[in-house]
């Protein structure tokens, strides 16, 4: 018979979690209740094996997913700031300055500068990253065998 689960097989399903629905309003309640735990149990336990809080796991994970966005997509700061996650433009442009060393608009204008593929326009990465209506999946149209 197994024994009980150890205490970062709940750490993980938080993460997990976390690295699912950055981009949605995650408070420390929602993060404990994945793992099982006491809002300050979870948040003392996460800390501990993760080297990080659960906070700052999460901003991080919101800045990482921001730097794919502003080297790849035609979207503004502004734009990119919400889709990550972020209710403030300030917020956003101190926390990504203070993990990446530059401002987003700087870390953009670098990536262009050492020659890189022009970003994909924005239209088109909003039309493909959101969920269809009801859940539904895109079909393929069916084949005919004409040519």
């Amino acid at each position: 018979m197994p024994g009980p689960v150890p205490a970062v097989a709940h750490l993980r399903r938080a993460r997990d979690l976390i690295d699912r629905r950055f981009a949605e309003p995650l408070d420390l309640d929602a993060m404990a209740r994945a793992a099982g735990f006491s809002r300050f149990h979870f948040a003392r336990a996460f800390r501990a094996a993760y080297g990080e809080t659960p906070h700052a796991y999460l901003t991080r994970r919101r800045v990482e997913r921001a730097q794919d966005l502003l080297r790849a997509a035609n979207l503004t700061v502004t734009e990119i700031c919400h889709l990550v996650g972020f209710s403030s433009l300030g917020s956003f442009s101190a926390r990504f300055s203070e993990l990446v060393g530059v401002p987003p608009t700087e870390y953009r204008r670098r990536h262009v500068e050492r020659g890189a593929r022009p970003p994909i326009p924005g239209c088109f990465l909003m039309a493909w990253s959101r969920p269809l209506p009801g859940g539904a999946i895109a079909e393929k149209p069916p084949v005919t065998g004409h040519s």
